[in-house]
């Protein structure tokens, strides 16, 4: 059923494989013994696609509502165990997973040693709900009513370049001097593009020649001189060779938010590491 679910919203085997872990042979001798067990054909193969057939779509909707109900089991169960000991998972942006979770995890070390971190570093958000992870760090206050969200600080967002690239093409004295820089993209451009442009900053599409959706390579494109972007200050304080392009520019404010499944909150061990977190952030 795992199998036939994660193909199902992968939209082929190898996506699918490395979703569960799995190679690619064997996933499908998972889907095709299925198949073989309900006597019906779930997907009709393309190349490079799997299609759900009208049984595999009748299908589809029971075995979500299996899983949702075995999430929700593992949650509870998580949630109302007293042991301290056990694994805990927190997915994080790059830049706070390596700027910030060290410092906090060595503290929950200290604390707890027999609690096992696993530290999912990812810009996109991974999803509480369906325990993706157990803890996660965000920068949006999430809307949904079966999480537990902390404001645990703030930060803001400027825009920065490397002091050699700055002397290559001048320091801007407006944001219309910045018509002719480069810029370094996220996977969003048309949000870029938008918020670039509210700020009176005229770029296009075509402004963002690099792009990446890693916060890590990133900075490391800027650092390298191949073009401008938004980077947060405490990150920025910590690279000499970065420089504020245009310190007249409004910065972009970033709230930071911890993030929990309100079942999750009562399990000693992720409190104990959710609360950790909190006062470390809240310290630094």
């Amino acid at each position: 059923m795992r199998a036939f679910l994660a193909t199902a919203e992968e939209g082929s085997l190898s996506a699918a494989a490395r979703a569960l872990g799995l190679t690619q042979p064997t996933l499908s001798r998972q889907v095709s013994g299925l198949e073989a067990e309900l006597g019906v054909t779930l997907f009709e193969r393309g190349r490079r696609s799997m299609d759900l057939t009208e049984s595999g779509l009748a299908l589809l909707e029971h075995v979500r509502a299996m899983g949702d109900a075995a999430t929700r089991v593992s949650l509870a169960a998580t949630g109302r165990s007293e042991l301290i000991d056990g694994h805990v998972s927190i997915t994080a942006t790059e830049q706070f997973a390596i700027h910030y979770l060290p410092g906090a995890i060595e503290r929950v070390r200290e604390r707890a040693p027999g609690i096992e971190i696993e530290i999912i570093p990812a810009n996109a958000s991974l999803d509480i709900i369906r325990r993706e992870a157990d803890i996660a760090v965000r920068h949006a206050r999430p809307e949904h009513g079966d999480l537990i969200a902390k404001r645990i600080g703030r930060t803001s967002a400027h825009l920065f370049g490397a002091a050699h690239y700055l002397d290559r093409i001048g320091r801007p004295s407006a944001p219309a001097d910045l018509a002719d820089a480069d810029f370094i993209g996220f996977e969003n451009q048309a949000r870029l593009v938008e918020t670039y442009n509210a700020m009176g900053i005229p770029v296009t599409r075509g402004h963002f020649r690099i792009y990446s959706a890693s916060g890590s390579v990133i900075l490391a494109l800027i650092e390298r001189g191949l073009g401008l972007g938004f980077v947060t200050r405490d990150i920025a304080a910590t690279r000499p060779v970065l420089e504020e392009a245009l310190p007249s520019l409004p910065p972009l404010e970033v709230p930071v938010w911890l993030v929990t499944h309100r079942e999750l909150h009562t399990s000693r061990r992720i409190r104990v590491v959710f609360d950790t977190i909190a006062e470390f952030v809240s310290e630094n």
